[in-house]
């Protein structure tokens, strides 16, 4: 057990002791064979789902390969977010590349457009006026947005704990509208080579469906396929932050804290890791996003155990749980609304 302490420090060198424990563990080493296999593995899925769209044909049984694309879809996401970490290639410009490759042409996700909302997101988690994911676009994240709401947010902010999930079948498409947005406003840094890519991904996509279905199918196909994604998509993100304290303007807190109070982790062994993409230790990637996926786990109770030893809360619950508390938060919030 390290000796360091953090009686006598000062509360902003809390993190400085806890980086120093996770290096001694050896934790920021990388896993080049890791990721190889997993890639692998999520490509060798990707070609699979294609070949058995092929081999199938006009049929509706297409609709369950439109629901193992969703989780396919899913898959590549989550690589796509840990190579935007660089955790997978130590340079900036290969992960770039591979992100690009994985994002724009192999879901149709600006890669551009995500990393830099993701970036802010990391910066300051759940902060009203900072992070992107708590702006109140259509839900409302606390009693003074709601109060402050009009128009969608202030309509649907009345129920949006039952709407919550209803509404994630459409994330799908708006990740890919918000895509498109950021390439016509051109403040990505490769806009050229990401609007190509989701060029090539939109026409061999709906190409795909055009040449193989019939329309009413290919319609079919599209919907269950995004609406599942997006499901899915807001399934894996939304348990980290969701219903966890936000900060306000004006609020100081240090690195440590900042990134621990406002985060949540989720139990659930090997099956949760890989569903969620090593995104369950929410709290942990957070304080350390850089750390690949397969460390997080042990070094999960290093951050525990340190968090305890300080006297911050560390909160972690189950799936099902994680999801209870996230919607309670959206129905408690909306009161405002009701009355």
């Amino acid at each position: 057990m390290p000796r360091d302490t953090p009686s006598d420090t000062r509360r902003g060198s809390d993190f400085a002791v806890l980086t120093r424990r996770i290096d001694a563990a050896g934790l920021f080493a990388r896993r080049p064979g890791y990721y190889a296999a997993r890639i692998g593995i999520v490509a060798a899925l990707y070609g699979g789902g294609i070949a058995a769209f092929v081999a199938l044909g006009d049929t509706w049984w297409q609709l369950l390969v439109a629901a193992f694309f969703a989780i396919v879809f899913a898959q590549v996401a989550l690589v796509a977010h840990d190579l935007a970490h660089r955790q997978v290639f130590r340079t900036r410009r290969a992960s770039t590349v591979a992100g690009l490759v994985a994002g724009n042409l192999g879901i149709g996700l600006s890669y551009g457009w995500w990393m830099d909302k993701h970036t802010r997101h990391h910066a300051n988690p759940n902060h009203e006026e900072r992070d992107p994911d708590v702006v109140p676009d259509i839900l409302v994240w606390s009693s003074e947005q709601a109060e402050a709401s009009t128009g969608l947010p202030r309509a649907i902010g009345r129920r949006q704990a039952l709407l919550f999930f209803p509404l994630l079948t459409l994330e799908g498409f708006n990740l890919h509208v918000s895509s498109v947005r950021a390439v016509i406003k051109g403040r990505l840094a490769h806009r050229a080579a990401e609007a190509t890519l989701l060029t090539v991904h939109a026409a061999a996509y709906l190409g795909a469906l055009l040449l193989v279905l019939s329309p009413g199918k290919a319609v079919a196909f599209l919907v269950v396929h995004q609406a599942l994604w997006g499901v899915y998509m807001g399934s894996v993100f939304a348990p980290g932050h969701k219903g966890m304290p936000t900060v306000k303007e004006g609020e100081k807190l240090d690195f440590l804290r900042k990134q621990v109070l406002t985060t949540r982790n989720v139990r659930g062994g090997v099956v949760v890791d890989n569903l969620m993409g090593g995104l369950n230790y929410q709290i942990e990637h957070h304080l350390f996003p850089h750390l690949p996926m397969p460390h997080l786990r042990r070094a999960q109770p290093i951050v525990r155990a340190y968090c305890a030893q300080i006297g911050v809360p560390y909160h972690e619950t189950g799936l099902i749980r994680s999801w209870a508390e996230a919607l309670g938060h959206l129905h408690r919030v909306g009161a405002p609304l009701r009355r």
